[in-house]
């Protein structure tokens, strides 16, 4: 019999005892995993929101933040640019390789986080991403030029390297947030981890805004980026390494909470096949104490046990083959894969028009450096409020009630009308047409795909394979968003000219329509996750549409036999 046990942080809390008297492994975990997905809405379930948010609030920082870094890094190192007639405006290749970079380390961190964290658990990777992005963060703040190396190539390594840590944070926050939710309120609490994306671009916003007021005396001396030089350009210098640098405060703040989490029950169950472990870190999580310390006399006799006795397939490349290799699998691999590709490809090109819609709103441009850089932040602040910061909350409001698939469907028609307008009617529409259409594909955007595709392979792949699959269907979607740049995006300046820059711009929407009609494809591959379990959309539960009696699972049997006595009623139990 196993002992009671403290330990944990206030962030992720522990449920167990009440059913350590129970010898067999199949009913301890049904009861053990009942507890988290029956357990009643709290605090714990907002600390945990919080931690696993402040990690997308920092990868979402880094991101946005480098759109108003590259400008000040024009001024500071392209003052004497080899183009006359661009001094103090960064090279368009450079700008490009920059904020590809991050992508490209995402991808590889996405997939190789995702994968780890299935092998070797959540806990032991969780941190670890976010120790790579704080270490990224203040390394490129510090980068220079130097005789043999270009700053540009400097801060290209270093946001590879922190695309590692933010592609790590995307399985990791989802898995863990989504394994010790409630399952009334799981896709809230998955979709509150997302939304601080917009909280994180607002704040990138914000200290921009500070940065620039800070430095006013000296940046209002120049008429234009060309000509700032010495007290201005030293000025502009220490800007971007501020707004850079404050990037690793939110982080540095998580990471004690991070590291300190204790395994999700249902790794510890399913993959280390421990239930005593898996018992107490169910009762820590839940009082919000750190890991459980169960009997380790105990703790070796339950494994031994559950090696016999537990159903659940173990995970393998083989069965990781046999699964997928299903059509009923791998349809919803491709599903959500396919959605988050062919999303990124068209959110990425929305972007495109943001300095048409800054012109628009009267923020594109200023008197002195100042007035320049103090409006570009101020309209990039108001860019993020008007739709993307609504569309996320109101995804969290409804997603529970509507239902994910709904969501993303209706998102990606939505998405497919608006661009097929932008693109078909661009010449007709105007600044104001086209900045009405920009704030509702935002909104839509992020009361649809952005969010739900981050929320489904979340919760609708088995144990053993979650963090893989969503750490696959991510990877998928940063592919796309690399597409959108270095091939689709240069598409809109094909034949351009000294009086439009971008002659292929409306051509280049209407190929974005055609990746949001994809998209309403791979929706309908994916199955809706609203109010089941994890272990139901698993196919670990008899009796209910997905059941598969080769995964096991809760009440089922696998290779090894079950009996009925040994997967009683909760209330014989005498729980």
């Amino acid at each position: 019999m196993a002992q009671r046990t403290a330990g944990g942080n206030a962030a992720f809390h522990n449920f167990h005892n009440d059913y350590a008297h129970i010898a067999d492994p199949n009913e301890r975990r049904r009861l053990a995993l009942a507890e988290i997905d029956k357990a009643p809405f709290g605090w714990y379930h907002i600390r945990a929101i919080v931690v696993a948010g402040i990690g997308f609030f920092t990868d979402a920082y880094d991101i946005f933040a480098i759109g108003l870094v590259t400008t000040m890094l024009g001024v500071v190192y392209w003052h004497t640019a080899a183009s006359p007639s661009k001094p103090g405006y960064i090279d368009s290749s450079a700008d490009t390789a920059i904020k590809v970079a991050t992508s490209g380390g995402t991808v590889i961190g996405q997939v190789g986080f995702g994968i780890l964290a299935d092998i070797v658990g959540r806990k032991r990777m969780y941190g670890l991403e976010l120790i790579i992005i704080i270490f990224a963060t203040l390394a490129q703040a510090l980068s220079s030029n130097s005789p043999s190396m270009s700053i540009v190539g400097v801060i290209i390594f270093w946001r590879v390297i922190m695309g590692i840590g933010i592609g790590g944070d995307y399985p990791l926050s989802s898995i863990i947030t989504s394994e010790f939710a409630t399952t009334k309120w799981r896709g809230a609490m998955m979709g509150s981890v997302f939304a601080m994306q917009g909280i994180g671009q607002f704040a990138a916003g914000i200290i921009a805004l500070i940065a620039v007021s800070g430095f006013k005396d000296s940046l209002s001396t120049a008429k234009s980026v060309g000509v700032c030089d010495g007290n201005c350009a030293e000025s502009v210098d220490k800007m971007w390494r501020i707004i850079i640098g404050f990037g690793a405060v939110p982080g540095c703040i998580a990471l004690y909470y991070r590291l300190t989490i204790p395994e999700t029950p249902r790794f510890t169950f399913d993959v280390a096949r421990d239930p005593e472990k898996a018992g107490e870190d169910t009762k820590a999580y839940m009082q919000g104490k750190h890991e459980g310390h169960p009997d380790e006399i105990t703790r070796v006799q339950g494994i031994a046990s559950a090696e016999r006795s537990l159903t659940i397939p173990k995970g393998s490349w083989r069965d990781f083959m046999r699964h997928y290799m299903q059509w009923k699998n791998g349809k919803v691999l491709l599903g959500t894969a396919g959605s988050w590709f062919f999303l990124d490809v068209a959110f990425y090109g929305l972007s495109l028009n943001n300095a048409v819609i800054l012109q628009a709103i009267g923020y594109s441009s200023g008197a002195n450096v100042y007035e320049t850089f103090y409006n570009t932040a101020v309209g990039n602040i108001i860019i993020v409020c008007a739709g993307a910061i609504p569309g996320y909350w109101v995804t969290v409001a409804t997603v529970d009630t509507i239902g994910r698939k709904p969501i993303q469907f209706m998102g990606f028609a939505m998405l497919t009308i608006l661009f097929c307008i932008i693109g078909f009617a661009y010449s007709s529409l105007g600044t104001k047409g086209l900045l009405a259409l920009y704030v509702v594909a935002q909104f839509f955007f992020n009361f649809g795909p952005n969010a739900t595709t981050f929320i489904v392979p979340g919760e609708c792949f088995p144990t053993r394979y979650r963090s893989t699959s969503h750490g696959l269907s991510a990877a998928s979607g940063k592919v796309g968003s690399i597409v959108a740049q270095v091939v689709i995006g240069p598409l809109r300046v094909r034949g351009a000219t000294a009086t439009n820059a971008s002659p292929w711009l409306n051509h280049v929407m209407e190929i974005y329509a055609l990746f949001m009609l994809c998209g309403i494809g791979t929706t309908l591959l994916i199955p809706e996750t609203k109010r089941k379990t994890l272990e139901e959309l698993a196919g670990e539960v008899p009796g209910t549409p997905n059941y598969d009696p080769a995964e096991g699972g809760i009440g089922g049997k696998g290779s090894n036999e079950v009996s009925e006595k040994e997967m009683g009623a909760e209330g014989d139990r005498n729980v």
